[in-house]
């Protein structure tokens, strides 16, 4: 995958990077990135040397047809590991267990601690549970990273991407081993998380807002929705208006033939 996909990518985009060697050369490493478009997971394995394993949903693996089995294949190349996010507890256990068994193996785990990506460009909350219980748990670096402009090439629920120069700048390794055996601190998690944002804020220059993606997310669905539900009832308001007032008019119009016909004045 890395000739197949990351070769033409890198020779299509052109994507420049700074720190490059902040990345360990070998050993178990988190890269924690914001995350501004589809295309994050491709881009940054693509100026790496070494394997990137990200988690992905469930459902990018399990579709049916030939199309789903395409798109499983893919994202098992590229180093993806499914993520059933319909237990008790969510997508947040199984991302987990999954990071730390990839760094037991000496790899280089990716995460996204905003937990879906920005909706707006801003940078926003970073949860918690996964990141800081993966990082302390197996006492691996945390090498913040910043996404530079991968929002415009591929915006969410566009499929063509557009042709420009995104930019990846890699920080250098944060040690949290000060924190060992406090996984389950929510105070000390809640610290890590903020500390390893406050780098990627930094590294990205973006906005930094203090709630989480997903919560903004459904502020602006909710905001979508009464907008169009608003639209409608303006739009049927607007309707029975024009059809009472043609109703009018076809009254008078009546009225005024029934009055031509008897000889009455109009009134």
């Amino acid at each position: 995958m890395k000739v197949a996909v990351g070769g033409p990518l890198k020779v299509a985009f052109r994507p420049w990077v700074e720190g490059l060697e902040n990345v360990p050369a070998e050993g178990p490493a988190i890269l924690a990135s914001n995350h501004l478009s589809f295309s994050d997971s491709f881009f940054l394995p693509a100026v790496l040397d070494r394997k990137v394993t990200f988690i992905a949903k469930a459902e990018y693996f399990t579709t049916p047809g030939v199309k789903g089995r395409l798109t499983a294949a893919f994202f098992k190349g590229v180093g993806q590991l499914p993520v059933d996010r319909s237990g008790a507890r969510g997508a947040g256990e199984a991302a987990i267990r999954s990071g730390i068994e990839v760094l037991e193996r000496g790899e280089l785990f990716g995460i996204y601690p905003e937990g879906t990506r920005s909706p707006d460009g801003r940078l926003y909350r970073g949860k918690p549970g996964g990141l800081a219980r993966v990082a302390l748990a197996t006492g691996a670096p945390v090498v913040p990273v910043a996404m530079i402009d991968t929002e415009k090439i591929q915006p969410p629920g566009k499929v063509v991407p557009k042709l420009m120069r995104p930019g990846i700048r890699i920080g250098k390794p944060l040690d949290f081993s000060r924190y060992q055996g406090m996984e389950h601190d929510r105070f000390v998690l809640r610290a890590v998380t903020d500390e390893v944002m406050y780098e990627i804020m930094k590294l990205s220059g973006q906005e930094y807002v203090d709630m989480y993606a997903t919560a903004m997310k459904r502020q602006l669905a909710d905001a979508a929705k009464a907008e169009k539900e608003a639209d409608k009832a303006a739009r049927a308001a607007l309707a029975r208006a024009e059809k009472e007032q043609a109703e009018k008019e076809q009254a008078e119009k009546e009225k005024a033939g029934k009055d031509e016909q008897t000889g009455e004045p109009r009134t």
